[in-house]
């Protein structure tokens, strides 16, 4: 069933790109089957997520133990995203996209985008009325009360085990709603697809084709090198086992372009074909699918130094340094939803002095380059899963090795 559901997502996204093509601007008429694809994904996602991390911090049992779990999670988030966003610089640097190009853009095309401050981006993690934060779907917010729930029913303890055990239920519920969800991905991927391809020709892409190839180069290179490593030393998976087990989740992330939009695929693959423990899964992916954007911080580094080759400016070292930095930060802050990445450039481009008039030719390429990133992101959560479930069994291995 694992194996035909895979069939079917690469069948119909083969089928989508071969009409989109064939077809031109006029298979616009299947989009509805994307649309309602991405509004059964929107129907499940909160109460998913929410149930499952609810569960997931609340099974630990040990706040201890919770309290490392999560210092090893955003430590891995935080180290891959760095060198995502080193990897989008040097691959910047080597294919120098912005050099040679004759683009005109009059202000009119300029659409300012108004980013939150590091400070405010925290301050809104705290949600002033949880319910709120359920009902508008801010996943920073669920995540926040959803941990805070979990960590306050641990502490009480056997008093609130028909209260955990709602959850759990509820989780259960929503992991079979999600199967029958899924069901539905090929038929969805064709519709997200196909009007992708047949809107966006070549007179659109050929300008800007470089900065399309030094974005997946690096895209590449993060995943084939980085990703390989950290699962195959710190996860002990095979490489090749990995990507083979994730590949469903990473065609639904490059159709729906949202990370957050893919997560019931993402943990659908990592428990069933990576073998996460749920109690894991239920805690990392959730929180990667909101603060671990390694796709969105190469393609930050990539598109800055873009920007700055096209209007004749030399980033110094220091420059370069405070990209890195800020567009860590910015990948924390990034929602997981399409186009996302490309508000939060301004934050970047603005901390070193870049013109803004820049993300006004990359908008127009911008539906190429989410779906991109998105992949990478998706990827880099699934592997944080790999990494920290192997951490974890290390740990209670060497527990039960002193206790014995």
């Amino acid at each position: 069933m694992k194996n035909n559901l895979v069939f079917q997502i690469f069948l119909g996204f083969v089928t989508a790109i071969i009409l989109g093509a064939i077809i031109g601007p006029d298979i616009k008429v299947v989009q509805p089957l994307g649309d309602l694809f991405l509004r059964l994904i929107k129907f499940i996602i909160v109460p998913l997520v929410f149930s499952s991390l609810v569960v997931g911090v609340a099974s630990t049992g040990n706040l201890k133990e919770l309290g490392q779990l999560s210092v090893k999670t955003v430590s891995y988030y935080l180290l891959t995203t760095a060198i995502a966003i080193s990897i989008g610089l040097f691959i910047g640097s080597v294919l120098s996209p912005g050099k040679g190009l004759e683009i005109s853009v009059s202000p009119q095309e300029i659409e300012s985008q108004e980013t939150p401050g590091i400070v405010d981006t925290m301050l809104n993690i705290v949600p002033t009325n949880p319910l709120a934060g359920l009902i508008e779907g801010n996943m920073l917010q669920i995540i926040f009360f959803a941990i805070f729930l979990g960590i306050g029913i641990t502490m009480v303890g056997e008093k609130t085990k028909p209260l955990y055990n709602v959850f759990e239920q509820l989780a259960e519920v929503m992991y079979k709603i999600t199967a029958v969800v899924m069901r539905f991905a090929p038929i969805g991927i064709f519709g997200l697809i196909a009007p992708t391809v047949g809107e966006y020709g070549l007179s659109v892409l050929l300008p800007l084709l470089k900065v399309i190839l030094a974005l997946a180069i690096g895209s590449l290179i993060h995943t084939i090198v980085v990703f390989s490593i950290t699962v195959k030393t710190l996860g002990k998976m095979s490489p090749l086992t990995f990507f083979r087990g994730i590949m469903p989740a990473c065609l639904v992330a490059f159709s729906t372009s949202s990370s957050s939009g893919t997560l019931p695929m993402t943990i659908k693959c990592t428990e069933e074909n990576l073998k996460v423990p749920r109690k894991i899964s239920s805690f990392v992916l959730p929180l990667g699918a909101t603060i671990n954007m390694n796709g969105t911080a190469l393609y930050q580094g990539v598109c800055a130094l873009f920007v700055a080759q096209f209007f004749g400016i030399d980033l110094t070292f220091t420059q370069q340094i405070t990209i890195v930095l800020t567009a860590t930060l910015a990948s924390i802050g990034t929602a997981g939803v399409p186009s996302a990445g490309l508000i939060m450039l301004t934050m970047v481009m603005t901390s070193v002095g870049l013109p803004l008039e820049g993300i006004a030719f990359l908008a127009g390429i911008d539906r190429i380059l989410d779906m991109i990133r998105t992949t990478v992101n998706v990827i880099g959560d699934a592997a944080a899963a790999v990494v920290v479930s192997s951490k974890e069994r290390d740990l209670q291995t060497n527990k039960s090795s002193l206790t014995a």
